[in-house]
């Protein structure tokens, strides 16, 4: 299983970022996929998941600003944050659960800061 995240930067309050996460190595399209983060000093976070039938969900503290989305055909999973805030600093990392295993991508860090 491989995850590698990219698409984290430097952007303002109020910016946007999209992040990607390549998938490999499983079958995709059958797999819930997540976004977790994890700013400094603090523990792992979810942000959002989308399971293989489209449903969603959304930590309440991005619910309205964030949208998780996925395309099967390229094996990647998005997450597209708008209204960025100084508190969703942290370092975005990508996740899957495989047969009770959880893998997670090396991250991605996205600051927001003016």
């Amino acid at each position: 299983v491989q995850l590698v995240e990219s698409g984290g930067g430097l952007v303002q309050p109020g910016g946007s970022l999209r992040l990607s996460c390549a998938a490999s190595g499983f079958t995709f399209s059958t797999s819930a996929m997540s976004w977790a983060r994890q700013a400094p000093g603090k523990g792992l976070e979810g942000v959002s998941t989308i399971y293989s039938t489209g449903r969603t969900l959304y930590a309440d503290s991005i619910k309205g600003r964030f949208t998780i989305s996925r395309d099967n055909a390229k094996n990647t999973v998005y997450l597209q944050m708008n209204s960025l805030k100084p508190e969703d600093t942290a370092a975005y990392y990508c996740v899957t659960t495989i047969f009770s295993t959880t893998f997670r991508g090396q991250g991605t860090q996205v600051t927001v800061s003016s």
